[in-house]
């Protein structure tokens, strides 16, 4: 229910192979000790969508389409408070360092909802605007370019090859075991990894905080595709442009949690400005709004990324 540079260094730890086959690996945040989980997906073919026959489809889930995307990495546990809190204040880096990065201040509402900022609980709250400047902020950290997952990208990773109602199948029952949900969440979301991943070993896709992606949202996402179906992306006009949300959250029903299920940022989640200089692409009145980031296996050249980055956070 929603209402809702010198030289780069890359610092990548130990590579290990999941019990589900897929490829992990941690990013490190140089002068820290903190890491980011990453878990390699690979390139192929689904039907995204929602089939005609499912229930509680939605007119905006189809007509399912094969869409082809490229191989890139996700991180495996939605973006925690303790990896943000460290772009969104830059005196709480161990060995802080002099950037060009432009951050939020901290927000005078505690959008923790009294549970604090340690623990392992999702980072939320922020606009796409602010998601997608952490991720450039950790391009200029490590010289690796991370952006948030397009649409297509996210629901691939969150069906993990099945073509059911849910990544498990088709038993509503079931999503407690996955999903922190409007049954199980008591009001609230809850510290990462928790419940079981799915077939690709990722964790929260579905419930907790819902999830920013890349894409403008349009009622009419598969027919603008349809032409391209190869990595497609509707691209934002401005940073004004409202994004599509995917994935669900803890306050949710089970229909809203369904891979295909699309939903459109409200304005409304930026109708107050929580924050202190006064700039409302920071932050905004949603708690049960977080992200998780990608890393394409195919990496961009330095020019190309800065080049992505400017386009999309240019005011």
């Amino acid at each position: 229910m929603f209402c809702r540079l010198p030289l780069f260094c890359i610092t990548i730890l130990s590579f290990s192979i999941a019990a589900n086959a897929q490829t992990t690996f941690e990013q490190k945040i140089p002068g820290t000790t903190v890491t980011i989980s990453m878990t390699e997906i690979p390139a192929g073919n689904f039907l995204m969508g929602s089939p005609a026959n499912e229930k509680n489809r939605k007119d905006n889930e189809g007509p399912q389409m094969q869409i082809s995307l490229d191989a890139f990495a996700i991180s495996t546990y939605e973006v925690s408070y303790e990896q943000y809190i460290l772009f969104q204040d830059k005196n709480s880096e161990p060995e802080p360092t002099i950037d060009a990065i432009s951050r939020p201040s901290p927000p005078y509402i505690d959008f923790t909802q009294g549970m604090g900022k340690q623990g392992g609980f999702p980072a939320n709250s922020m606009s796409p605007y602010a998601a997608l400047t952490f991720c450039k902020w950790l391009y200029e950290k490590t010289g690796v370019f991370y952006r948030l997952p397009t649409e297509a990208e996210w629901e691939y990773a969150c069906r993990a090859g099945s073509t059911e109602m849910y990544p498990f199948g088709k038993n509503a029952k079931q999503l407690k075991e996955y999903a922190w949900f409007y049954d199980n969440s008591d009001d609230k979301y809850h510290e990462i990894g928790q419940l079981k991943p799915n077939a690709w070993g990722l964790y929260d896709m579905l419930g907790n905080v819902a999830e920013w992606t890349m894409d403008e949202y349009d009622d009419n996402y598969f027919t603008k595709i349809s032409n391209n179906l190869n990595n497609p992306f509707i691209e934002p006009n401005n940073i004004r442009a409202l994004h599509t949300v995917k994935g669900g959250s803890y306050q949710d029903e089970p229909e809203t949690l369904r891979p295909a299920a699309r939903l459109k940022q409200n304005p409304v989640w930026n109708r107050r400005n929580p924050q202190i200089p006064k700039s409302k692409w920071w932050n905004t009145d949603a708690p049960f709004v977080g992200f998780r980031i990608v890393k394409p296996l195919k990496q961009p050249n330095k020019e190309e990324a800065n080049a992505f980055y400017d386009k999309h956070l240019k005011e």
